[in-house]
């Protein structure tokens, strides 16, 4: 099979020497936009297989470039991102590794929108330089302990009120919530407050209900790979806290964020709380390097969990203030006011006066570093 040289590649690295061939030019642009990838092929790759792979790209669609070089063969392919897969080309004998040049999260990356995201929150923004700061107990009690809870962060300087009227508990002895009445209470006592409220759904079933009182909606860290509740919530067009899984990687993570943006939903905001790990000092790892390169890979708003992440209350400010430090957006912390009487993770809860000398320094630190706490949209008391 004869192939003319064409124009070369530009991604061959600095030790692939000879000019490249391209196959199946494409004329006029392309819809959506060209994506690209690099067959690397076997040291021991045959004339053959080189052939088969270029015969293969070419029937899938591809428009490739071969580069020999001294020591490898690479391969590099563009073509419609819709159809470029990874695993079908990893199968083709003679090819080593296949490796996409742009992230599988087409979406959340960067490159699809290179300025920060705002998400509004019922009227709270977080991202491009708005804090937000999450506070409220574990568990929707029942609506004095609620209320009281939710005074208390409001005086303080939280500006969206948590609380699970759904709990996914690892025992099912344990206390599951209360139900469409756990979201009733907490609607009422934000509302009260003027505080926008955020709570947990667990089951596509739910997500219309809970929508219906919730202005934001949680999916934890159980639940980050359930691709229907991912595909459910992000139809629901609602603003969404996407906690990372206990063993999900950086890029699973914004993956289970993909699935919802690919629903048209934008308003999704990343909550790192912790990792599994082998040191029992806390509850989990609390990853704060995955800030960073959350920021670095993706244009959604990153806030951090510590409550989760730590387990245990005076590890919550130290591990508050380094995610805010490492480039929060925002902090997640849990507070009861009688944490030894909570039905669900008292021991993971600061007490009001605690939580209040922590939002002080969130605040302080936020400011320092050019992000103000976002106000609320209105002045209830």
């Amino acid at each position: 099979m004869s192939r003319q040289p064409d124009r070369p590649a530009p991604w061959p690295p600095s030790d692939v020497a000879g000019p490249p061939r391209a196959r199946c030019p494409v004329a006029g642009p392309r819809t959506p936009a060209p994506s690209a990838m690099i067959i690397i092929l076997r040291s021991d790759v045959t004339e053959p297989q080189v052939e088969h792979v270029l015969e293969r790209a070419e029937a899938l669609g591809y428009q490739a470039h071969l580069s020999r070089g001294t020591y490898r063969t690479i391969i590099g392919l563009i073509g419609d991102e819709q159809r470029l897969q990874i695993e079908p080309l990893r199968a083709i004998p003679g090819v080593a590794d296949v490796v996409p040049v742009m992230p599988p999260y087409k979406l959340a990356s960067l490159e699809a929108h290179p300025q920060p995201s705002v998400v509004s929150v019922g009227g709270v923004r977080i991202g491009g330089g708005h804090f937000g700061l999450i506070a409220g107990p574990c568990a929707v009690e029942g609506l004095e302990p609620m209320d009281q809870i939710a005074a208390a962060v409001h005086a303080a300087g939280a500006n969206l009120l948590r609380g699970g009227a759904f709990k996914p508990r690892t025992s099912p002895y344990s206390f599951q919530g209360l139900g469409e009445e756990g979201l009733k209470i907490l609607r009422d006592v934000g509302d009260k407050y003027g505080l926008p409220v955020v709570t947990e759904v667990m089951d596509p079933r739910r997500v219309e209900l809970v929508a219906r009182y919730a202005d934001m909606l949680q999916i934890g860290a159980r639940n980050m790979q359930n691709f229907v509740l991912l595909t459910e919530v992000g139809q629901s067009q609602k603003p969404v806290l996407l906690k990372r899984g206990m063993s999900a990687t950086v890029e699973d993570w914004l993956m289970s964020a993909e699935y919802i943006l690919a629903q048209g939903n934008p308003n999704v905001v990343l909550c790192e709380r912790g990792v599994r790990g082998f040191d029992t000092v806390a509850r989990n790892l609390f990853d704060v390097a995955a800030v960073p390169a959350c920021k670095g890979r993706s244009h959604l708003p990153v806030i951090v969990d510590p409550s989760h992440a730590t387990g245990r209350p005076e590890l919550i400010p130290p591990c508050a203030l380094a995610g805010v430090a490492a480039g929060a957006d925002g902090v997640h912390v849990e507070v009861h006011n009688c944490p030894e009487q909570a039905k669900s993770d008292g021991s993971q809860a600061l007490l009001p006066e605690q939580f209040a000398a922590l939002a002080q320094q969130l605040q302080q630190l936020a400011e320092w570093l050019g992000k103000s706490v976002s106000s609320l949209p209105g002045d209830a008391t």
